[in-house]
């Protein structure tokens, strides 16, 4: 067989059974090289690794230090006091009797009491001093009232009006009139309102005093009569 023919009979089927039977081969030897290295290597581990170690036993105990003596306090002793000496007389002195025995002394037990004043009659309050209060006086009424006539209304003048208007008002502490108003009316509202104005404008007062004599506002009131001569 020439050589040609023994390259065309590795052809087909048989080159491909060839190589994997090569394959399977070196599988094979590929597993138990490493097989045998992981063996080795754990064999190595498991060497070093494996360490006995012992430990050493612990140092003994000290015994524990010995209690301390304490000193046993003793009391003092007691105080001695030195024996006393007994004057012992051989012959006691006579005892002198008596056969009159003065009489006691009468004590007075009676409470003492001694005498309290009598008092007297109470003292009465002092008295109240005299009270200085008194009204609204006028002062100067002629002359204001001869004002208050010859400041007739012209109105009711010209219309021939006269009558008599009631007025009321509060002097003050100064002695003006003010807030006058009317308590009777004259019939002519002229009259009843030049009044309550005339009253205020000149009327003059001396004021009401309280009980101290001190000036207050107090109330006051008259009757102005208009009457044409």
């Amino acid at each position: 067989m020439s050589y040609a023919s023994q390259q065309q009979g590795l052809t087909g089927p048989k080159l491909v059974s060839l190589i994997i039977a090569m394959s399977i081969v070196g599988l094979v030897g590929t597993g138990m090289v490493l097989f045998l290295t992981v063996d080795a290597v754990k064999e190595m581990v498991e060497r070093v690794t494996t360490v006995d170690v012992t430990e050493p036993p612990p140092p003994p105990e000290e015994p524990p230090p010995p209690p301390e003596e304490v000193p046993e306090t003793t009391s003092p002793p007691p105080p001695v006091t030195p024996p006393q000496q007994l004057n012992i007389a051989p012959n006691p002195p006579p005892v002198e009797t008596r056969q009159d025995i003065p009489p006691a002394v009468p004590t007075d037990t009676r409470p003492t009491t001694v005498p309290t004043a009598n008092p007297g009659p109470p003292t009465p309050p002092a008295p109240k001093p005299p009270s200085r209060a008194r009204g609204v006086k006028t002062k100067n009424e002629r002359s204001w009232s001869a004002r208050i006539q010859e400041d007739y209304p012209r109105r009711a003048a010209q219309e021939e009006i006269e009558g008599t208007v009631g007025v009321r008002c509060t002097v003050t502490a100064d002695g003006r009139a003010t807030g006058c108003s009317v308590t009777a009316s004259s019939g002519s509202g002229i009259l009843d309102d030049a009044a309550t104005k005339a009253v205020e404008r000149y009327a003059r007062f001396d004021p009401a005093l309280n009980d101290a004599g001190e000036p207050i506002s107090a109330s006051w009131s008259t009757r102005i009569t208009y009457k044409l001569n």
